[in-house]
């Protein structure tokens, strides 16, 4: 994966960003990410990519803990965010933009 390739689309937050994020400014916890641009506070499909980033960063710093930011591809990652978007609004929690 492309350190430019965007996690957050809603706000355009790339996944290098939120590594910078995470390094620079040693969040406690996954929710903090939305102090880096926003990131995760739009539709919320990148949520459980930047948990796992942040997991990511969390278990280099522990040994210990075993975990892997494993995102998809730019292309794939988009059309999955689109599905995701659209079972939402159909289920009518989602924002009617699509």
């Amino acid at each position: 994966m492309d350190a430019d390739q965007e996690i957050c689309l809603c706000f355009h937050v790339t996944r290098r960003k939120i590594e910078n994020f995470i390094r620079l400014d040693q969040p406690v916890r996954a929710g903090q990410l939305a102090d880096c641009f926003g990131a995760g506070t739009g539709c919320g499909w990148c949520r459980k990519y930047l948990v796992s980033l942040f997991e990511s960063a969390q278990s280099a710093a522990d040994p210990e803990k075993q975990s892997s930011a494993d995102i998809p591809s730019a292309e794939a990652y988009a059309v999955m965010r689109r599905e995701y978007r659209a079972e939402k609004r159909n289920r009518g929690d989602g924002d009617p933009k699509a």
